[in-house]
């Protein structure tokens, strides 16, 4: 722990804003702006510093030999994502199989500049009754930012720009993508 904790504060500078509500077990984690694979290794920091298991999902071809045993060692959940199949079902699907289980997701979807987030995050933290934990990586300032878990109401309508405010300002690893 403390070769993490050196390499990310005193190397990388590096710092943290806030933490997870232990009590939380279960949750959809939001991370924005995704703009880089380098945010994947601030994540991987950030929840060893805080001790906090945080899972991730990858596309199932991700998780081949010898790959395969560092993505799961790193929180790392394969998806099948061929078409035809629902995935906001197959994911909330996740969290009745276990005690505790916290996702990580980027709402754009893409390292790519977006104007609109993609909403199956939002669906997915309803069907499995958990709410939404927003994080953000801000470069310029390298801060994590963790924010306090939201419950979503069913308006999608409504939580949606609560939800954005926390990233307001927030700038990723490609300016120009955030």
């Amino acid at each position: 722990m403390g070769l993490t904790k050196f390499l990310f504060y005193d190397m990388m500078g590096w710092k943290i804003e806030g933490t997870f509500d232990p009590s939380v077990k279960k949750t959809v984690i939001i991370v924005a702006p995704h703009t880089s694979w380098y945010d994947f290794f601030i994540g991987l920091f950030s929840r060893r510093i805080l001790k906090t298991q945080v899972n991730w999902l990858g596309k199932k071809e991700l998780f081949i030999w010898p790959l395969s045993y560092y993505f799961k060692w790193t929180g790392g959940t394969p998806l099948d994502r061929t078409s035809g199949q629902n995935k906001v079902e197959a994911i909330a699907a996740i969290f009745e199989k276990h005690d505790e289980f916290r996702i990580a997701m980027a709402p754009e979807g893409t390292r790519k500049k977006v104007d609109v987030w993609r909403t199956g995050f939002y669906y997915i933290a309803q069907k499995a009754g958990v709410p939404i934990t927003p994080v953000s990586f801000d470069y310029p300032t390298k801060t994590v930012k963790i924010g306090s878990p939201v419950l979503v109401t069913g308006s999608i309508e409504t939580d949606l720009p609560e939800l954005r405010k926390f990233f307001k300002g927030v700038v990723g690893k490609i300016p120009e993508n955030s």
